[in-house]
């Protein structure tokens, strides 16, 4: 039934007969001394004892086992001289036990309570930094671990790091890079040892959404996991995992919002987006970029003479020659029309205009169509303006690079040119219909 230290003196032996006989494992001691040495040897479910002990009396049990075993219950038992009837004994006793049931319980509701709330608020999460730092916290605290570091996959299915705790150091951590190789695949709960760091002992918890691996948690402990964390670990990484899942849904749909349609590049409502960005990286780090702004040479021909539908083919054409004239980190923007608007990262306008002479020569050179049989040749005009040489704002550096751009227009077209100040303004046709000319 249960274990139970008996404390007493003259009444040991028939307080031991009573509760052995209803099943129960009985430690007898006799003094307060012993009763603390038994305790320290090991576990029991509850205390009987003697109010009045040698050596002390049952009042520094009762306490002393409070203080350091919360878990178990006490039975103090009358200091007068008439035994307790072992019936009497056996209900007090009994009756400690179901208390100390119930506490369990009660404790164990609560976690659960705990858990399945934590669980809701990862679940419910769309922001990535505050899943992050929210699945962090949950692990480190229902894992009992003294580090976390998170993971999600990429689209090529390599591990990214997703969080960690924080820290004051700025160089690579050398953790991330021995964690990263064991987590590809990874579907099992496994440990790991011999993690860098002041945490040798690694968990790491697959996050699965169904068959779908999204990610791992990697839980950093001195020595080996504690026992009783795979529940809560478990159920915390599939709550992580169904919180990256909607967030790749949303980012999805994002990207479809900040698609064009025809070429599939960015649109316009992106371009604003990353300008507001660039712009204040660049104002808090006293960075440069580059804007170019350009458009086809004569392309209202080309839908005049080919129809719209070789239009369309054409300009998604121009999209990919773009992007193969910058960086992987640059942007391409489709404009509106035959326009297009190139952001060049970390740019200033000597390294802008060399870009915008490669484009220009790229387009010069290149025969459009060529696989429908048609080989066209085309042209084009950029304007290039900098942050912060021309213009601090977002609406004044577009407008200075457009400026830009419609003076090659009204010139030799098939040419690149640097803003200025005081250029002509766009006319506001161009504006109200960009469709090139």
């Amino acid at each position: 039934m249960a274990r139970v230290l008996l404390v007493a003196d003259e009444k040991q032996s028939r307080y031991g007969d009573a509760l052995r006989a209803v099943g129960h494992e009985v430690t007898a001691v006799a003094s307060v001394q012993q009763a603390l040495e038994a305790l320290a040897r090991q576990p029991y479910d509850t205390v009987v004892t003697d109010l009045l002990l040698p050596g002390g009396d049952g009042m520094d049990v009762l306490h002393h086992t409070q203080e350091r075993y919360p878990g178990i219950e006490v039975v103090l038992l009358s200091g007068q001289d008439k035994p307790v009837a072992p019936e009497v004994l056996q209900h007090a006793v009994h009756r400690a036990l179901a208390t100390r049931e119930l506490q369990r319980e009660n404790a164990a509701l609560r976690r659960h309570v705990s858990l399945l709330e934590t669980g809701q608020r990862i679940c419910t999460t769309l922001d990535r930094e505050q899943l992050a730092d929210t699945a962090r916290t949950a692990f480190q605290g229902l894992g009992l671990a003294r580090e976390v570091v998170l993971f999600e996959r990429d689209v090529s299915g390599r591990a990214r790091l997703l969080a960690q705790n924080p820290s004051g150091e700025k160089r690579e951590d050398p953790r991330l890079a021995f964690l990263a190789p064991h987590l590809e695949g990874a579907r099992e709960v496994r440990e790991l040892e011999c993690v860098p760091g002041p945490w040798p002992r690694a968990l790491v918890v697959p996050a699965l959404n169904g068959e779908e691996l999204l990610g791992h948690a990697a839980l950093l402990y001195p020595g080996a996991p504690p026992e009783g964390i795979t529940e809560a670990t478990d159920f915390l990484a599939r709550c992580m995992a169904l919180a990256l899942r909607n967030l790749g849904r949303i980012s999805e749909v994002e990207d479809l919002a900040y698609l064009d349609d025809l070429t599939h590049l960015f649109n316009t409502r992106y371009l604003h987006l990353v300008l507001d960005r660039e712009l204040k990286e660049a104002q808090q780090t006293h960075g440069v970029f580059s804007l170019l702004f350009l458009d086809l040479d004569y392309f209202k021909t080309v839908n005049d003479t080919h129809g719209h539908l070789m239009g369309s083919q054409l300009l998604v054409e121009m999209g990919r020659l773009l992007k193969g004239c910058v960086r992987d980190h640059d942007v391409v923007v489709r404009y509106g029309g035959d326009e297009y608007v190139v952001l060049l990262r970390h740019t200033d306008p000597a390294g802008a205009h060399k870009v915008a002479e490669r484009i220009r020569r790229t387009v010069e050179q290149h025969r459009f169509l060529a696989c429908e049989g048609y080989s066209l040749a085309l042209s084009t005009c950029i304007g290039v303006a900098s942050f912060p040489e021309h213009a601090l704002e977002k609406a004044t550096l577009l407008d200075l690079a457009d400026r830009a751009m419609y003076r090659g227009k009204r010139g030799s077209r098939n040419v690149v040119f640097m803003a200025e100040k005081d250029l002509e303004a766009t006319p506001p046709a161009r504006y109200s219909q960009r469709t090139g000319s």
